[in-house]
């Protein structure tokens, strides 16, 4: 098997370690924080920016919304405590995966088959292809009924977008791909506008932020699985991975990369917020009841008016574009990586055939299955929950044993403090997607 060598210089060389002895242990330089902000440092910024971002963006998927919007209209704004416990994990998972990426110039799938077994890679890799199509056929069925809120067929709107997103990855190039998947993460400004014209009640909504509680019923507890679930999710490990190495950011610029990764995650949680909000602040105070997110837009009709609520749709459907674009990025990506094939956005039809062709099988089966109608999309959504659930846990065992591998990583490998931090982080998710699969299963 052949692993990288820890190097006081890292760079893109694979070496063979067998039958050389490992470096020893070297503390973890320290590196200097950002400089002021200056336009040269801007530009670097505003040039690494995509990964952290995007990645994070497109966990407020189709479900993700549905879930936000059911918490706000269940609980009202019982729930905002727990986004800022969910932007700590987010940002500290997601770095943690950016980090091996520019170290290796390796995605996450390819370092599993390097590290571990190959039989306990293909079951990985089956579960995330599992996982993945049930999440990207629910991505069309966000697409379908959207575009139904606003008067739209799906027959006509869901293989337009299906083209749409195909041709953008596999006639487009990575820059262009890019600059339209960050062009949709801005649009996520659609659901702050409609929060705010929910007119909530701020100071209820701030203290329920920063003061922590909690309902002993399964309702709740429920409803708190799955928020954290739907948020902290194993494709996008293996996305923001695949995706650092295609976009060729060197660790000399990873400051710039890490700054963003944190962003994105905050980013994302504030969307969130607003989703509970407009939610809480019209459906919950009303005593109205929501199964999903296409109601919650409906039913911001009369109480927020019909502004917010086509607010609400749009943002329902620019969700689902960008998240049908990169769920099956990132199952080319990780399946190319882990039985080595050519992989990249950059890379033609011909000189990757099965990266492209995983990725365009995908986009096929998730706008087909999602045009069937009476579509049980419910039964569809738990499968693919169950899953990640049960999926998640072993990715996330894999990403702490690789990080803190010095014949991998070498000095960039996890300090002690980034350790216990991510022990931790990595234990509660553990157990909260366990937690998620035993009760599904048993509601």
């Amino acid at each position: 098997m052949r692993r990288l060598k820890a190097m006081p210089v890292i760079g893109w060389m694979r070496l063979p370690a067998a039958g050389k002895p490992r470096l020893p242990h070297v503390s973890r330089p320290k590196l200097p924080p950002l400089p002021r902000i200056g336009r040269t440092r801007l530009l670097l910024f505003l040039a690494m920016m995509g990964p952290g971002l995007i990645t994070a963006n497109a966990d407020n998927d189709a479900g993700g919304i549905a879930t936000y919007s059911m918490a706000g209209a269940r609980f009202g704004y019982g729930m905002l405590w727990m986004l800022l416990l969910i932007t700590f994990s987010l940002a500290v998972t997601q770095e943690m995966g950016a980090r091996m990426g520019v170290v290796t110039g390796q995605g996450l799938a390819a370092l599993i088959r390097e590290r571990f077994r190959l039989k306990l890679t293909v079951v990985a890799m089956a579960a995330m292809l599992v996982a993945n199509l049930g999440t990207t056929i629910s991505e069309f069925s966000g697409i379908a009924s959207s575009f139904q809120l606003f008067g739209a067929s799906k027959y006509y709107t869901v293989p337009f977008v299906a083209v749409f997103i195909w041709l953008l990855v596999v006639r487009g190039s990575y820059k262009i791909a890019e600059r339209v998947f960050l062009v949709f993460s801005s649009f996520y400004l659609a659901y702050v506008v409609s929060g705010i014209m929910a007119h909530p009640d701020w100071s209820q909504a701030f203290h329920s932020t920063v003061v922590p509680s909690f309902q002993m019923n399964a309702s709740y507890i429920l409803l708190f699985i799955a928020v954290i679930g739907t948020t902290i999710t194993p494709w996008g490990q293996f996305f923001i991975q695949a995706y650092v190495v295609d976009k060729g950011i060197s660790i000399k610029h990873y400051r710039y990369t890490k700054a963003e990764v944190i962003l994105g995650a905050i980013v994302t949680d504030v969307v969130a917020f607003f989703i509970i909000v407009a939610c809480a602040a019209t459906i919950y105070a009303t005593g109205g009841s929501i199964d999903s997110a296409e109601q919650a837009a409906q039913a911001l009709v009369p109480l927020a008016g019909q502004f917010a609520s086509k607010l609400f749709a749009f943002g329902l459907l620019n969700a689902s574009v960008l998240a049908a674009g990169i769920l099956p990025l990132a199952t080319a990506y990780a399946i190319c990586e882990a039985f080595g094939f050519e992989s990249g956005v950059n890379r033609s039809f011909k000189e990757a055939p099965i990266f492209h062709g995983l990725f365009t099988a995908s986009i096929v089966i998730g706008a087909l299955v999602a045009l069937i109608p009476n579509l049980p999309l419910l039964n569809i959504m738990v499968l693919a929950q169950d899953v990640n659930g049960i999926l998640l846990p072993l990715i996330l065992i894999f990403v702490m044993v690789i990080v803190n591998d010095r014949g991998i990583m070498g000095i960039y490998a996890n300090s002690r403090r980034h350790n216990i931090i991510a022990g931790l982080t990595t234990t509660a998710l553990i157990v909260l997607s366990l937690m998620l699969v035993v009760t599904s299963f048993f509601s």
